[in-house]
This record gives C-alpha cells, sequence and structure tokens, in this order.
C-alpha cells in the first residue's frame, strides 16, 4: 500500500510539473507562433497581388479577407485566405483576385501536409504559376494529362492529382463565397 502510494504522488508530482512546463511554453510560444503568421500573411497578400502598395482588412464579413490598394489608394482587388481539404490533411491558401472577381492574379501556399515530392509541387511554379491571370469565370476547372486549353483551366500534377483537384476546389469555393457576398454587399 505504501508503494502504491508513493508512486501515485511521485506520478502526480510529474504530471504536475510536466504540465506547468507545457502551460509556460505555449503562453510563451503563442505571441510568436501568431506574429509570424500575420507576417506570412502579409508576405502572401503581396506575393498574390503584386501591384498592391497597402492593404485593409474587410471586416463586414466572416471570413478573413483583405482589400489591396495600389500607391493612390484605388482598390486594385483583393487577397483572400482560404483553406479546404488535400490529399493528406489541411491545405491552406492566399488566393489573390481582380476587383471584378473574375480573375485571378495568383495563388500562395501558406499552409500544407502533402505527400514530399509528390504533394508538395502544389507549391512550385509550374503549377502554381499556371493560376497568374487565370479568368476564374465561372470558375476553374482543371484538366488532367494535357496541357490546359481554355483561359479557366489549370492541368494537375501527375501523380499528384488528388492534390491539384484539390487547390481549384479551394480556389473555386473561396470564389463562390466572395462572390456570394459580394451581391449582398457584405465585402465591399
Amino acid at each position: 500500500m505504501k508503494t502504491i502510494l508513493g508512486m501515485l504522488v511521485t506520478l502526480s508530482l510529474i504530471g504536475v510539473v510536466s504540465g506547468g512546463g507545457l502551460a509556460m511554453l505555449s503562453s510563451w510560444a503563442d505571441p510568436l507562433i501568431a506574429a509570424n503568421k500575420k507576417a506570412d500573411t502579409e508576405r502572401a497578400i503581396f506575393q498574390v497581388q503584386p501591384d498592391a502598395k497597402n492593404y485593409e482588412k474587410v471586416e463586414t464579413v466572416s471570413y478573413e479577407l483583405y482589400r489591396v490598394l495600389d500607391a493612390t489608394g484605388n482598390a486594385v482587388g483583393y487577397a483572400l485566405p482560404w483553406e479546404g481539404n488535400g490529399f493528406q490533411g489541411n491545405i491552406r491558401l492566399m488566393v489573390g483576385v481582380t476587383s471584378d472577381l473574375m480573375t485571378i492574379t495568383a495563388i500562395e501556399v501558406l499552409e500544407q501536409v502533402e505527400t514530399p515530392g509528390l504533394g508538395t509541387k502544389i507549391m512550385e511554379d509550374p503549377f502554381r504559376g499556371q493560376f497568374n491571370g487565370l479568368v476564374a469565370d465561372p470558375q476553374v476547372d482543371w484538366v488532367k494529362g494535357a496541357p490546359a486549353t481554355k483561359e479557366n483551366q489549370v492541368e494537375t500534377i501527375t501523380g499528384a492529382t488528388i492534390s491539384s483537384k484539390a487547390i481549384v476546389a479551394i480556389v473555386n469555393d473561396g470564389m463562390t463565397n466572395l462572390r456570394n457576398d459580394m451581391k449582398e454587399g457584405g465585402a465591399q
């Protein structure tokens, strides 16, 4: 009985010390993680909107959205962070779009856990570059095993078709939500 009580006290003490240490580590790391995420978001805004000199957060929608401005303060479009499911987990993108919501200026992959060497090719320019100036009306489509023939198509990555299709689905989902909010006057 004395041995069991000693083990329980020891394990409880280890649990309390470990939990306290993790709580202290979390309180120290959380602000750094938030600052890094904000810096990544800002960098991505300017990557997907190359003509942007400034941006402002749109507060009238229920999701994260940024109106991007040129040097004179005129709106040149939007930067839309959006996420969805990939092959192995969540993919988070920054989608740049023109003010009329008809053309994608560029995309940037912010977070992904796709298969190294295959699915991670979604982050490389041969694939990602297809979105630069891509017509998104009525939506972005994909083709497999052949070059894109229409102004709203991208070619999927051989061996990473699911990841490629996921990017297209995420872009289309984000664009649908943004367009619906614009029709309702929410993202003005």
